[in-house]
Formats: C-alpha cells, sequence, structure tokens
C-alpha cells in the first residue's frame, strides 16, 4: 500500500508574503525619509516593518512553513530595510551617523551575508545566535531614537532635544560595538568550521 507523502508548503505561503511585505515597507521607509517625515510615517512604518520580521519568523517555526526560498529572502530583506536605512540617513543632519558607521554596518552584513551562504552550502549549520539578535535589536532601536530625535530637534525645548540626542548617540555606539563583535564572532566561528572540514 502506497504511503502518503505531506504536501511541501507552498513558497507563497503566509511567513513569504509578510517577508515580501517588508520589502516594500523598506521602500517606503526610504521615500518618507527622503520627504522628511521622520516621526508618524518614518517611525510607524520601521516599526511594522520591523514586527513582521519577528512575526514570519515565528510563525515559519509554529506552522512549519519554513522554505529555501524563506531561508533566502528574509535575511536579505532584512539587510535591505536596515542598510538602506542607514544610507539614507547617512546624509540628513542631525541623524549623528557619519560615513564610517554606515560603512561599518553595510560590510559586516555584507561580509557574514556571503559567508554565511558560503558555510551552509558546505552542509554546517550558521544560523544567527544571541550576539547576532542582540546586534539586530540595537540597530533597530538605534533607528528609531535617530527618527525620534530628528523629530524634536525642530520642537522647542532644549532639554528634550539634549535628552534624545544623548540616547540616540548613545544607541549609535552600541549598535556599532555589537555590529563588530557579532561579525568577529561569526568570523572565528567560520574559522573554527572551516578547520575541523579541512581536517
Amino acid at each position: 500500500m502506497a504511503t502518503l507523502t505531506p504536501p511541501r508548503p507552498t513558497v507563497f505561503n503566509l511567513p513569504n508574503q509578510l517577508t515580501a511585505a517588508r520589502f516594500f515597507l523598506a521602500l517606503v521607509l526610504f521615500v518618507l525619509i527622503d520627504l522628511e517625515d521622520y516621526w508618524v510615517g518614518c517611525t510607524l512604518i520601521f516599526a511594522v516593518a520591523a514586527g513582521t520580521d519577528w512575526l514570519d519568523g515565528y510563525l515559519a517555526r509554529k506552522q512549519g512553513l519554513t522554505s529555501t526560498l524563506g531561508r533566502i529572502l528574509d535575511p536579505l530583506v532584512d539587510k535591505v530595510l536596515i542598510c538602506g536605512a542607514y544610507i539614507f540617513l547617512q546624509a540628513v543632519e542631525g541623524s549623528g551617523l557619519v560615513p564610517w558607521m554606515v560603512t561599518v554596518v553595510v560590510a559586516r552584513e555584507l561580509v557574514i551575508t556571503s559567508l554565511r551562504s558560503f558555510i551552509e552550502n558546505r552542509g554546517a549549520n550558521f544560523g544567527a545566535d544571541w550576539l547576532g539578535k542582540l546586534k539586530m535589536g540595537l540597530q533597530c532601536a538605534a533607528l528609531i531614537a535617530i527618527f525620534v530625535y530628528l523629530h524634536v530637534k525642530g520642537l522647542e525645548g532644549e532639554a528634550a532635544q539634549d535628552f534624545f540626542r544623548a540616547v540616540r548617540t548613545g544607541l549609535i555606539y552600541a549598535m556599532l560595538g555589537a555590529t563588530v563583535l557579532s561579525g568577529l564572532q561569526y568570523l572565528w566561528k567560520a574559522t573554527l568550521l572551516l578547520k575541523v572540514d579541512a581536517g
């Protein structure tokens, strides 16, 4: 008697649809940054986009809807959202960003994404760990802090401006520290995996 195999999840499942929605939200975010709509526009759109990142991963694990396409698209869209936002904001006066900071963020994401693809194609697990997740959280928090400061800096009240400027600057440097440390950790992990593979 033939056994029935469970159907493979379609690539157009809900988690992948959320990932696609996050890509379009990223494009909307870039337009809003250009239009200087930092408060309702940028903060709200970015918060929704970041929320879909958590939600699509949760649904994929909960409902068993993981797919090869999802594993490729999800981190790729994350990079477009995060790196694109930092690139757009670097040119904005008051963002607190300078070119070397954005270069660190973009270079880390490009190098580690390429390295992850290479390692996982060799059959090893190279998923995100707690430091990588902390890095992502701080990158999101720094972006929100930048949007909030860009909004309040045009309003009256020096005390509020000084407070949000300090929060913005602190989160930017915390994000940079986590970005560098997580990148070095991944490079060390990749070196160990390649040594074992070569041996």
